[in-house]
């Protein structure tokens, strides 16, 4: 039988178990670009002024480091979407691990696959079909960048060089997927690998981009998916050779994945298992012990990635007079921070943004819930001593734990980086105050999931809706003046833009008790609800 039957049915699937979140990330993606040209186009309306900033982001190297080099200082576009170049590969690359991962492994692992094999559907049809939907959200996302860039009154080479660079890097990466998902037995390992070889190409990206020099970058820049992305240069030369790179690897990569996955059985992985334990660990012997094992390995990632991302962001926060000296930046940042001091509003603008993040992890620690009900695991432990109501507390305590101490390693490794280049120490509990002030509004999100999954355990991905609904709001609001009432709908708009604003007690007491309220109500609901059947 030909490997590939089936292939456009479970495509067809796959699409319509994403009908909805697919289209949010591939607008989210787009409008961000699109935001972000278009808030830094009014910040540097000279060529000088242009080139000044570029110097002092390329003669920095922990910006180099974290950002990339701008190879032309006075392309207005290569300095509006600098961050977006490495990070935004990141996050195009996390998108497409998950997505591989979604459709190929996880439905290995819950039995659906073996399930479907038994009828005429070719041994290679789900990981094909999970690399066309992959590859047809990461085309969308690059087109419609270059679209919105071109109409934001950019040059139209380089922003179809930045959305080409945006698609391929997110290929290379969906290989990568592809590959992790015969190496390991279980979706969660393989996004775990995949993540890890992510993490690794940026930071053979960072070495090589500081390593290189003004013309070039460094060797180890070559080695790296995210590299190939920055060396088209959008923008400042638009070499679209480059992308044959990351085409290359995403086919290589496929071979691979194919290949290994004709020498495995479905269910196993090439990698051997671990040996369990002879007997239950003692260290399980509650709920909440159950769930802290389940999810402490995805919140040390995060706790860690939060440190050094923290780290070396605080440690260039001192150096903004050099980046953003015109008075048009100043004008700009002041307006978006709220303050009237430059750093304050700098750290109360990335505050805002990784607020949004850390409302992320809360979202995917709480979702949890659905997914080990929608798994048939919720039956067998409700058939012990254990209530619904401990099972409900286990992953909800993980979810606020664990965004509070992302909140407060997200603080105070900024605070503690900014003071020991600065050599002062006096801003150290006003930053740390700043990023926990968001904690409301994160519960919140938290609280929006336990509400769902109270009522309709599947539709707990609407929260994903919200959160990216209220990150549209806060990132565009400003920018296009948007009524203050529509801005006011989001609970993060409510927090006091610290550390340069005087802390309002009264919209974080309100955002407390409706996250409190809400995962009341859901709590409550859960128990009078029948459970869903897998």
């Amino acid at each position: 039988m030909n490997r590939f039957v089936g292939t456009w049915a479970l495509t067809r699937l796959a699409l319509r178990r994403d009908r909805i979140l697919l289209p949010v990330w591939i607008l989210v993606f787009p409008l961000f670009t699109v935001s972000s040209a278009s808030a830094t186009l009014a910040l540097y309306p000279d060529e000088a002024s242009r080139v000044e900033a570029a110097s002092a982001i390329n003669n920095l190297p922990v910006g180099v480091a974290l950002y990339g080099r701008i190879w032309d200082p006075t392309s207005l576009g290569a300095l509006s979407l600098l961050k977006l170049a490495a990070m935004g590969g990141v996050m195009i690359g996390i998108l497409a691990i998950m997505l591989v991962t979604r459709h190929a492994r996880s439905e290995e692992e819950k039995g659906r696959t073996e399930l479907i094999g038994a009828s005429v559907v070719g041994s290679w049809a789900g990981l094909t079909a999970a690399m066309i939907v992959t590859t047809v959200a990461l085309v969308a996302i690059g087109v419609l960048s270059a679209l919105g860039l071109t109409a934001a009154g950019l040059p139209a080479g380089g922003s179809w060089a930045f959305g080409l660079a945006w698609t391929t890097t997110g290929l290379a990466f969906a290989a990568v997927s592809a590959v992790a998902n015969q190496v390991t037995v279980s979706a969660r390992a393989a996004n775990a690998l995949a993540m890890i070889v992510l993490a690794i190409t940026y930071l053979l990206r960072a070495i090589g981009d500081v390593s290189g020099d003004a013309t070039a970058p460094g060797l180890l820049s070559w080695l790296s998916p995210i590299g190939w992305g920055q060396q088209v240069r959008p923008y400042a030369g638009d070499r679209f050779a480059v992308l044959l790179l990351p085409l290359g690897f995403t086919a290589a990569g496929l071979v691979a994945a194919f290949a290994l996955q004709s020498r495995r059985d479905i269910g196993a992985g090439l990698l051997p298992d671990r040996s369990g334990r002879a007997a239950a660990s003692p260290r399980l012997s509650s709920p909440l012990a159950l769930a802290w094992r389940l999810q402490y390995p995805m919140l040390l990632g995060w706790l860690i990635a939060y440190a050094i991302l923290s780290a070396i962001v605080g440690s260039i926060v001192n150096d903004l007079s050099g980046m953003l000296d015109t008075d048009q930046a100043k004008q700009m940042i002041t307006a978006l921070g709220g303050t009237e001091v430059l750093m304050d509003a700098f750290v109360s603008m990335e505050f805002s943004i990784l607020a949004f993040v850390t409302a992320a992890y809360g979202i995917v620690a709480a979702r949890r819930l659905a997914t080990e009900e929608a798994d048939g695991h919720v039956e067998p432990l409700l058939a012990t001593a254990v209530s619904r109501t401990r099972f409900l507390m286990s992953h909800l305590s993980v979810a606020l734990v664990g965004t509070t101490l992302l909140a407060l390693t997200q603080g105070t490794a900024f605070a503690l980086a900014s003071a020991a280049q600065s050599g002062s120490g006096d801003r150290i509990a006003s930053t740390i105050g700043a990023s926990v002030a968001y904690l409301p509004a994160i519960w919140l999100m938290t609280g929006v999931v336990i509400l769902l999954f109270g009522y309709v355990p599947r539709l707990t991905f609407v929260a994903w809706i919200l959160l990216v609904g209220f990150l549209l709001v806060a990132e565009l609001g400003a920018l296009l003046s948007w009524p203050g009432w529509l801005v006011d709908t989001s609970p993060f708009a409510q927090i006091s833009k610290l550390p340069g604003a005087t802390l309002d007690l009264t919209p974080l007491i309100v955002l407390l008790a409706m996250a409190i309220a809400l995962i009341a109500i859901g709590a409550a609901r859960f128990r009078r609800r029948d459970l869903a059947t897998p």
